[in-house]
């Protein structure tokens, strides 16, 4: 299930990036001196941000204890899109409202398909 929920958004938010193609912050302000190399591909959304909290979406799903470390973890992997200043604020909250939606859509469809497969009591 974390892989499915990484795969597909990584997928949407790679789709995402060539549709929008909004410029990266180092390719629109020079003066800034990006901490890794800088991708070619569009900036919104963030696909770090998205698939990250994709994945800790599902696994808190499945071990509620753990949420809270799930998601400091996402959010740090988050963070450091901005800090590397390879994306701007609002890519990296659209990659995690991506990453979450996908996830919870990818839940429901196995609640439910879990719900279809048992057997009549």
């Amino acid at each position: 299930m974390v892989l499915a929920a990484d795969a597909v958004a990584d997928l949407l938010a790679g789709l995402l990036k060539h549709v929008g193609n909004e410029r990266r912050p180092a390719v629109r302000f020079p003066e800034l001196h990006p901490l890794v190399t800088v991708p070619h591909d569009g900036s919104f959304p963030s696909g770090h941000a998205a698939t990250s909290f994709a994945c800790a979406t599902v696994l808190a799903a499945f071990a509620p204890r753990w949420a809270v470390a799930f998601f400091v973890l996402a959010c740090a992997i988050a963070y450091s899109r901005l800090y590397v200043a390879v994306h701007y604020p609002l890519d990296v909250v659209g990659g995690a409202v991506l990453g979450a939606t996908v996830a919870l859509a990818l839940l429901a469809v196995f609640r439910r398909g879990a719900r279809l497969r048992r057997p009549p009591s």
